[in-house]
């Protein structure tokens, strides 16, 4: 038996009997100075589960004491001088505060100690019961929050760290770190003078040695037509790869390059990039959605010559050819760029449609498809029909921070992190700044305004113009931060060494775990920083939807934690339909051939000939499906058949195009389904503007 002693105020003791795993009894005793010395007096006792302490004769305590290891928590001379009288040791024992409060004992040691206060240490188990208490205050943190504030709880052991990060004003940027990845030594490359390059692309192309992914590119036959799936992080120097092969082909008369990305801005970019280093040998044409508005800020910028020797688009402003049954004539390359869009919930089958499309019409081609995050990346690759090229390695050291923060502290939060940044000066000589990311434009235009002259909202509402000006203020470094939405967040090389997310959610629905990583590779490049940034503000109980059975800082930690999944998109009737006859218009028709671009889909399509045939939109020839008027519509105009039938109803009833167009607003918001409350539901991208032809326009 151990009888562990706590002093109490005054003259008073608490005992407690403990018999190696529980705690059996307890009392209190007095010491009364008399002349022989403290002697103990007013001896109360309990034992097992009774409640009331019971007066004992204090002979016993001496009985029980000669019998017991004598344990003080802290050295008290006037007991110890008592237990000496009556020739009794006595030692010493760090014991948890908290749990001699409730009459346990905890024995601290290096293993179970929390720091609670300035000086004092209490056990784990005691220390996670005040956090929890804590927490309870806020009421909105989730049972996921609270998981993760005990994990930091376990690897800081103290307690006040981990409570402020719940308090932005007493948080240390230590406190909030969730994890670090390391930066990795750069692999030796080969210079370019090396490779079985044109001299003329060497002289104008601006680089003098590989970057490692480029390295492996160039092993794995990329200068020898190899089809490459490249999975590398952001700034690994992906867009010189397709260039490489690009301006070989060219040069070696093999034939032009089709260079793809999903939005306006980035394609504008790529074109600038391309004319200035390329011009005096290949011209760069630009294909993108155009405005009916003719404006200033809306007309066509570049070279629109669809027979240029490189040509940059978007994803639907090639497609948009193809479904017109144009002939994509002396392609020899193809790089997709973003190819992760496969898995977009609106976009990602016109990609996959655009994409065995391509296969069909230009089959010597050589493909590149490239991307900085990709789940299961063999697995993708194989279904491509290509060869991996896989670089994981992080050329700069990344810090990712976890924040709870209420939605009225984040625009401070960000301010102060936001300048904090801009102070900092890297070894390269370039000024810390950030993206900050959003769920909304109007929220964009908030956070922008608050954080004063050297910041800039950035979306897809603004104009070329304007974009352009943000664009060439961030690079020039006048800008320390910029604003934008999320589904920009695959968008436009802005080389930033912070990342903030202000939300998780693109409009009202949560992020993937691939997007999350997309947006938030952003931060750090190896050619300007010496680290990288990424920072979540996420609120407690917060959401942006009330069907989403998530809040936000549950999303924060699924996503830090979260994998990829593989690239496995499922094409709904809707999506299936619209591909069909884009495919047919491809091949003329012929059913072989039709069904040849099908099988070389990634994704599943569910069967819609029947129906097709069935509404008159198609009818089958012997081996040929010959297309009606309306089903060309269809393909040109990227509708599906349900959309299509339902305008077709609307224009027998309804004069005003505009009224036809809010009906079919209006029903496609009551169609909008509940998700499921098993999983997080993919988020929608923002609704791209139409251009002339029905052409998206990003």
């Amino acid at each position: 038996m151990k009888i562990i002693i706590q002093p109490q105020k005054g003259d008073s003791y608490k005992l407690l009997f403990y018999d190696g795993r529980n705690v059996r009894g307890a009392g209190y005793v007095d010491l009364q100075d008399t002349p022989r010395g403290p002697r103990p007096t007013r001896y109360r006792v309990k034992w097992g589960t009774k409640k009331e302490y019971r007066h004992t004769p204090s002979k016993d305590l001496v009985a029980n004491l000669r019998e017991a290891d004598i344990l003080l928590v802290k050295r008290d001379h006037r007991f110890e001088t008592f237990l000496a009288d009556f020739q009794m040791k006595s030692g010493t024992v760090d014991a948890c505060r908290m749990c001699l409060l409730d009459e346990k004992f905890t024995q601290l040691d290096a293993n179970n100690t929390v720091q609670f206060g300035k000086n004092e240490k209490i056990c784990l188990d005691c220390g996670r019961r005040e956090l929890r208490r804590e927490v309870a205050h806020l009421g909105r943190l989730g049972r996921d929050g609270v998981k993760h504030l005990e994990s930091l709880l376990i690897q800081f052991r103290n307690l006040d760290r981990v409570l402020a990060t719940l308090n932005p004003e007493k948080m240390t940027m230590g406190a909030a770190l969730f994890d670090k990845l390391e930066a990795h030594p750069v692999m030796t490359t080969a210079p370019l003078n090396e490779l079985p390059l044109p001299r003329q692309f060497m002289d104008a192309c601006g680089v003098k040695q590989l970057m490692p992914a480029q390295q492996l590119a160039v092993e794995a036959g990329l200068l020898y037509g190899k089809d490459l799936l490249v999975v590398a992080a952001t700034a690994s120097g992906k867009t010189f790869i397709g260039e490489m092969a690009g301006l070989k082909n060219y040069l070696e008369g093999r034939g032009r390059t089709l260079f793809l990305v999903p939005l306006v801005a980035l394609a504008n970019q790529k074109y600038e990039r391309f004319t200035q280093r390329y011009a005096k040998f290949a011209k760069t044409g630009l294909l993108t959605g155009v405005s009916r508005l003719n404006l200033p800020e809306t007309r066509k910028v570049g070279d629109r010559n669809p027979q240029a020797p490189i040509i940059v688009g978007t994803y639907e402003g090639v497609d948009n050819m193809i479904r017109r049954g144009e002939k994509m004539k002396n392609i020899a390359t193809v790089v997709i760029d973003e190819v992760q869009m496969l898995e977009d919930p609106e976009r990602g089958h016109r990609l996959d449609g655009m994409i065995a499309r391509l296969k069909y019409l230009c089959p010597q081609a050589q493909y590149l498809y490239l991307s900085a995050t990709i789940g299961s990346p063999k697995i993708l690759a194989k279904k491509l029909d290509c060869k991996l090229v896989q670089y994981a390695e992080r050329p700069v050291g990344l810090e990712r921070y976890l924040l709870f923060v209420e939605r009225k502290q984040k625009i401070p939060t960000i301010k102060q992190m936001t300048t904090e940044e801009y102070k900092r000066t890297s070894s390269k000589g370039y000024r810390g700044q950030t993206i900050i990311f959003t769920n909304a434009r109007a929220r964009c235009h908030t956070i922008a305004d608050a954080l004063g002259m050297r910041a800039a909202a950035y979306h897809a509402g603004l104009s070329t113009q304007e974009r352009r000006d943000v664009e060439t203020r961030f690079l020039q470094g006048k800008l320390m931060a910029v604003v934008t939405t999320a589904a920009l967040g695959a968008g436009v090389d802005f080389p930033a060494s912070q990342v903030i997310f202000d939300a998780l959610a693109m409009g009202r629905d949560w992020l993937s775990v691939q997007e999350f990583n997309q947006m938030a590779g952003r931060a750090g490049r190896p050619d300007f920083h010496d680290l990288g940034r990424v920072v979540i503000l996420a609120e407690p109980g917060g959401s942006y939807s009330r069907e989403s059975p998530w809040t936000e800082e549950e999303v924060a930690i699924r996503l830090l934690k979260g994998e990829m999944e593989e690239v496995a998109p499922e094409h709904d009737f809707e999506q299936s339909s619209e591909e069909y006859v884009a495919n047919a218009v491809a091949c003329g028709g012929e059913e072989a051939d039709l069904n040849r671009i099908n099988s070389m889909m990634v994704g599943s399509m569910e069967p819609v000939l029947p129906d097709l045939i069935a509404n008159r939109l198609v009818e089958k020839h012997g081996t040929k499906l010959v297309m009606t008027p309306l089903a060309r519509v269809m393909a040109e105009h990227f509708i599906g058949m349900e959309r299509l039938l339902e305008i077709v109803r609307l224009t027998k009833t309804m004069d005003d195009p505009v009224e036809i167009i809010a009906e079919l607003e209006s029903g496609e918001l009551e169609k909008e389904v509940k998700p499921d409350p098993g999983k997080v539901k993919e988020p929608k991208k923002e609704k791209p503007q139409r251009g002339q032809h029905g052409r998206r326009r990003r």
